[in-house]
Order: C-alpha cells, then structure tokens, then sequence
C-alpha cells in the first residue's frame, strides 16, 4: 500500500516520505479499513517533530483520525461489517501505524460506523477535534440555561464546542483574533464573539452576564489565559481545559480558592471506556440528526503530506486539514 511515515523525528519535509509500504491484515479483533480521508491535528505534528514523545516505534505512519470503507475483518468480528463505512479515533495512538495510509488495521470498536450523509473529508474531521468538544461539553455539566465561555471559537476543537453547547442549550460566547474568525463562530452558532486582540474580554462578558461571569469556561491552552479567569468565571463556576501551551503553569490561586473554581483537565486519547461510549454515542446522535457543520480549511492528496503538516504547524488554518487518499 502508498503510505506516508517517518523514521526520525524532526521538520516534515526533512523526515516525512510517501512510499509503498506492507499492508496490514486484521488481527483477531480488528478490522482493516480502506482509508478514503486522513486528517491532520497538532497532535500529529508534535509527534513528528518529537515535542510529545521521541521515535517510540521504528517507522511511524502518522494522524490518528479517518475515514474509509472496511474491507476485511479479522477473527471474531462480524463478517457483516465488511463494507461498512466508519470514522476512526486513535488511529496512530500507542500504535506505529495511523491513517496516512491506503488501508489501517485496528480494534474493531475504532472504527464507528458513519451515516450515509456524512462526507468522507467531514469524518476525518470526528475523532480528535469533536470527540474532545463534544467530551468537553459533557464535563461542562448540564447547560441549559447556562452561559459558556469557549476561547479559540474558530478552531477545530472549538468550532465544533459551540454547536454541541448551543444543541445543549447554552448561551455561548467565544473569542477570536479576526473578522473572519468572528464570522466562522458567529456560522457555528456563537451569540457573542470577542475579538481578544482588540476588546476587552472581561468588560465584554460582563456585560453579557448581567456582571456576574460565565458559568464554565472551555479553554484551549489553560496556561496563556488563566489570567482572565477572574475577569470572566462567576462564582463556583468550572473550567474544563483540553489543553495548554506549555508544562507549568500561574493559576489566580486566591480568586479560585475563594470563589470555589472548579478546574478539570482530560485528554482525548486516555478516555476510559465508559467515557469514550458517552462521547462516541453524543457524537453520533449529532451526526445522524445532521446537527453539526464540519469546517475544512483544506483539502491535499497524500502525495502532499509535507505541505498538510507545514499547514497545520503554522497556524494559519482557519478549520480541519485532511488528506484525500486514493
């Protein structure tokens, strides 16, 4: 099978190929897939570049979510599911081979089935990005009624965050850094939206909360905005965090303690098994009800998975990058 992998870490168009490589056959409990869409988070270039963890397999064939078709199953799988259409999560996590590929092989649970409307590129969008909004919606607690503060409203994670949170019944506000983000946010159903460069983020969710703050805050990087905490967060309000920028991190300690904050933190990848069927089962009735919008910043063949990876580690993709695998 073409594949693209990695055998060092370091920059993508130093140590990312695209290449035939063997294809995998299903294990007892597996299936294979053949991948139709691979996306590409943060996560994966980290991975590449060795921020996360250094080479823990010889080769690595990068991205842990996809799409695709599975054409074989292995022991103790029903035989009923070959042609069935699913979405993956952890396709490459704790494991050497991802869906940077024409075919990956994986627990059969990690393939979900996908509903016929839902595009190919669009599932490639699930497995990260909204399984770790809609996880994240889940621990916020129940919200209707309620008023959220989600930062980064125009990321992957975020974008998909504000419309299960609405669907859950909140009032949500977000920010952002640009017009053009505003406008994706407000799309995805955001009732206010802060452009944190130019406003005064406190000042502005005060007004929309009757002075008193939010009653959650969903933070994509914890350590760069703990500071507004006490600008933005009511009393015994809560902070779910999925992220953040660097190891250590200044929390305002004395607002926290005397107001009664109440902060969690998860990663996507570690859910347990009751978790992950919450979220998975969450996601899905979205998917069948057709009630989320997938934003895809951009759509590359494998052939051009240096460029995908530049991309995302830039920072300039304003939604999801996949790769279209023939």
């Amino acid at each position: 099978m073409l594949a693209a992998y990695y055998e060092l870490n370091g920059a993508a168009r130093e140590v990312l190929k695209v290449a035939e490589v063997a294809t995998p056959v299903p294990a007892a409990g597996e299936v294979r897939v053949r991948l139709t869409a691979s996306g590409v988070n943060p996560s994966d270039v980290k991975s590449r570049v060795g921020v996360i963890r250094k080479m823990p397999f010889p080769r690595v064939i990068p991205h842990s979510d996809g799409a695709g078709v599975i054409d074989q199953v292995g022991e103790g799988v029903d035989p009923g599911r070959v042609g069935q259409r699913v979405w993956i999560w952890n396709g490459q996590w704790m494991r050497p081979l991802g869906t940077a590929a024409q075919y990956i092989a994986l627990p059969a649970a990690q393939a979900v089935p996908l509903p016929a409307h839902i595009a190919d590129d669009a599932a490639a969008c699930l497995g990260i990005p909204a399984l770790t909004a809609q996880h994240a919606v889940t621990l916020a607690g129940p919200l209707a009624g309620k008023t959220v503060l989600i930062s980064g409203g125009a990321g992957a994670v975020a974008h998909y965050a504000i419309q299960i949170a609405k669907a859950a019944g909140a009032k949500v506000l977000t920010t952002i850094s640009s017009a053009e983000k505003a406008q994706l946010a407000s799309a995805a159903g955001a009732d206010v939206a802060i452009n944190y460069r130019t406003e005064n983020v406190g000042a502005i969710v005060k007004q929309h909360t009757g002075g008193r703050g939010v009653d959650v805050v969903i933070e994509l990087d914890l350590a760069a905005n703990a500071r507004l905490l006490p600008e933005v967060l009511a009393a015994k309000g809560k902070v779910v965090a999925y992220g953040t920028g660097v190891a250590e991190l200044a929390l305002p300690a004395f607002f926290c303690l005397l107001n009664s904050i109440r902060i969690e933190f998860f990663l996507i990848y570690t859910l347990d098994e009751k978790e992950r069927a919450a979220a998975v089962a969450g996601l899905s009735s979205l998917l069948e009800r057709d009630a989320l919008f997938h934003n895809i910043a951009t759509r590359l063949p494998l052939s051009e998975v240096v460029a995908a990876h530049e991309l995302v580690e830039s920072g300039k993709a304003t939604g999801n990058v996949v790769l279209l695998i023939d």
